[in-house]
């Protein structure tokens, strides 16, 4: 099975343009970057793809071991990388899949020139001074649940993660994108997200990042934004208006705004 085929991987946008690869987050696909993407496709080579278990992928490519941890994401990342001999990449990362852009660049940073970062979080469990937005115990009722009633728990969490109320098509649409994922790899892809912890990590990244903050995201609070930022190196954050923890569906325009001027 080649990379393409196990990643549902589609090329757009200008063949000598300079990469962008966008990585969606937990139980979404690549169909998430759709108002994001385009707007590069006149001066950027577009690579979408869907991590396993998400989307179109190869459920079959999914393994245990490899995916116990966010390395294995990173690893996939880094094959995607170089099976299309990608150099000067920008990588654009939402939510869990920031922290992966982060663990492929410190070991590849010879591969890429910018990370832009979409609610990232090392760490979403408090620990001491540390404030990642949940208590242990809001993390470990959380997976239970999901754990015994992933399509009920899509149904109550999507519209509070996607975080407008006033918009219940977005909520909608991320309880559909959840409920489409692979729920026995879903399960563990959560585990792995939600139980991670990316703090000592932070410092050892050379490659420049945007950090693009929401207002009122449950997820990756502005506390966590703040904390990744004083920990990344020569990095930028810019807060932004939009609310939730999905401004590439919710607020594509500001989105872009933000990242071409980055860039």
């Amino acid at each position: 099975m080649n990379t393409i085929q196990r990643h549902a991987i589609r090329l757009s946008g200008r063949a000598d343009g300079q990469p962008m690869l966008f990585a969606h987050g937990y139980g979404c696909d690549q169909n998430m970057w759709r108002f994001v993407a385009p707007e590069f496709a006149d001066t950027h080579r577009i690579v979408l793809f869907d991590h396993v278990g998400a989307g179109k992928s190869d459920l079959r490519a999914y393994e245990d071991e490899r995916y116990s941890s966010l390395d294995g994401y990173a690893s996939d990342v880094l094959e995607i990388v170089h099976d299309l001999d990608l150099h000067d990449v920008v990588f654009v990362g939402h939510s869990v899949s920031a922290m992966i852009g982060v663990l492929a660049a410190i070991r590849e940073p010879e591969r890429f020139a910018k990370l832009v970062l979409i609610g990232p979080s090392p760490r979403y469990i408090n620990d001491g001074d540390y404030v990642g937005g949940f208590g242990r115990t809001d993390i470990e009722e959380m997976l239970d649940s999901l754990d015994n009633n992933y399509l009920g728990w899509s149904s109550a969490m999507a519209p509070v993660i996607m975080g407008h109320p006033e918009r219940p098509e977005l909520g909608a649409e991320l309880v559909n994108s959840f409920c489409a994922t692979d729920p026995g790899i879903a399960k563990k892809f959560a585990h792995v997200t939600f139980l991670s912890d990316n703090r000592d990590d932070l410092p050892r990244l050379r490659v420049p990042a945007l950090i693009l903050q929401c207002t009122d995201d449950v997820i990756a609070p502005k506390v966590v934004g703040d904390y990744v930022h004083e920990n990344l190196e020569g990095s930028t954050l810019v807060a932004m208006n939009a609310t939730g923890h999905c401004p590439n569906l919710s607020a594509p325009a500001e989105t872009v705004a933000a990242i071409k001027a980055y860039l």
